[in-house]
């Protein structure tokens, strides 16, 4: 079942991963498996999904090859179960039952592959008053305390991209998930369900923080707490070109080397004295204000004050310290993060661009050994497919 390892393709090269097609967490997290050495073949269904980039432009789908399959038709279920039964991981994001509608839900993978890892990627999760409702990113988030924590007393909580409850609470602990069950599958021979809920994730997110507000150093309300804007030497200030300077001076040595370097030595002792924050905020912003952000930028560089400037996504990749790591690459034209994390051994890099749907259906049908895929080929390398006929008359 498991293909021959790779050398130079990452930790997870020889584990193969089926990733029915879907939009956010769920093909984050199979491009994540597929950074890291994993062979994913994306079940591309026709027409794609009802929202998304351009193919060619999305990056979650780099490093994958693409079949395309529609799974609503009477033979659609047999291509894909075929895939499952050579296949380590299946991952999903389909409502609940849909899969089992379809006929490729776990019981039927299973019956074709026992130890299969069926990961499932919901906001909901299988169960609960709210399985089957539709949602996104922010109505999860704003159910689990998590969202209501950010931004400004007086103002709505502002929208945080989809970074907390799609990506860190959704496929981050979905890859965490399948990766631990496959090792118990490669222990015991047996594959297992892995239900991962953005609920749950970005919940389990907030631990530190239920545990702060359990002890009472954590107060129930938005900017009055140390790390949500609420204490004055750690959050964001404008400078005078109306660009932002993070602050994040907690410790008293980086808060004392803050201070002198921002020219407010007087406000040594407010550190610890709340009742002094709102004029040390002041003083704060008032010193920030007064030059541009790269001015300020040259005064904290190199110290430990624990300032940065707020760059913007095209500023990010050119910063001297993320060039030197690396952190950012280029592949087909298009400015990207790098692999993350970084391995000793099995180094990972960007191998491929976004696969284009169906465009890998033959090398994939050779590859796995399916030869019912063949049926379905490429049209003129756009990846629209035509049926193959059997001996055709």
């Amino acid at each position: 079942m498991t293909a021959a390892t790779t050398p130079g393709h990452g930790p997870l090269s020889g584990v193969r991963v089926v990733e029915l097609a879907g939009i956010g967490p769920g093909p984050f997290a199979a491009m994540l498996l597929a950074d890291l050495g994993a062979d994913v073949v994306r079940v591309d269904r026709p027409g794609g999904p009802g929202l998304g980039v351009a193919p060619e432009h999305d990056i979650t789908n780099r490093n994958k090859r693409s079949v395309l399959v529609d799974l609503k038709a009477p033979d659609g279920p047999a291509r894909v179960l075929d895939l499952v039964e050579r296949a380590d991981i299946l991952i999903e994001g389909n409502r609940p039952g849909v899969t089992e509608r379809l006929g490729v839900g776990p019981e039927a993978c299973h019956a074709r592959n026992p130890r299969l890892v069926y990961g499932r990627m919901t906001g909901w999760g299988q169960d609960g008053p709210l399985a089957d409702r539709a949602g996104h990113d922010i109505a999860y988030i704003a159910l689990t305390g998590t969202l209501g924590m950010i931004g400004s007393p007086g103002e709505p909580p502002p929208a945080p991209a989809n970074l907390l409850g799609d990506y860190a609470g959704g496929s981050l602990y979905l890859v965490v998930g399948v990766l631990a069950a496959l090792h118990h599958a490669r222990v015991t021979g047996t594959g297992q369900v892995v239900d991962a809920a953005i609920v749950d994730g970005t919940a389990h997110l907030s631990a530190m923080i239920h545990g702060m507000l359990s002890a009472g150093h954590w107060q129930d309300r938005r900017a009055a707490n140390l790390l949500d804007g609420g204490c004055p030497y750690y959050g964001t200030y404008e400078t005078a070109d109306g660009k932002h300077m993070a602050v994040g001076a907690l410790e008293p040595q980086f808060y004392d080397e803050f201070t002198r370097l921002l020219g407010l030595a007087d406000f040594a002792e407010a550190r610890r004295d709340w009742t002094r924050w709102g004029e040390l905020r002041e003083a704060v912003a008032a010193r920030f204000r007064s030059r541009t952000r790269d001015e300020w930028t040259v005064v904290f560089e190199g110290t430990d004050a624990c300032v940065a400037p707020v760059l913007s996504l095209r500023e990010a990749p050119k910063h001297p310290h993320l060039v030197a790591r690396g952190t950012f690459t280029e592949h087909g034209g298009i400015t990207q993060p790098a692999p993350a994390p970084r391995f000793s051994e099995t180094p990972t890099s960007v191998r491929g661009g976004p696969a284009l749907p169906g465009a890998d259906t033959s090398d994939v049908a050779r590859d796995w050994d399916v030869p019912r895929l063949a049926d379905v080929v490429e049209d003129s390398g756009r990846g629209t497919p035509r049926r193959v006929l059997e001996n055709p008359q």
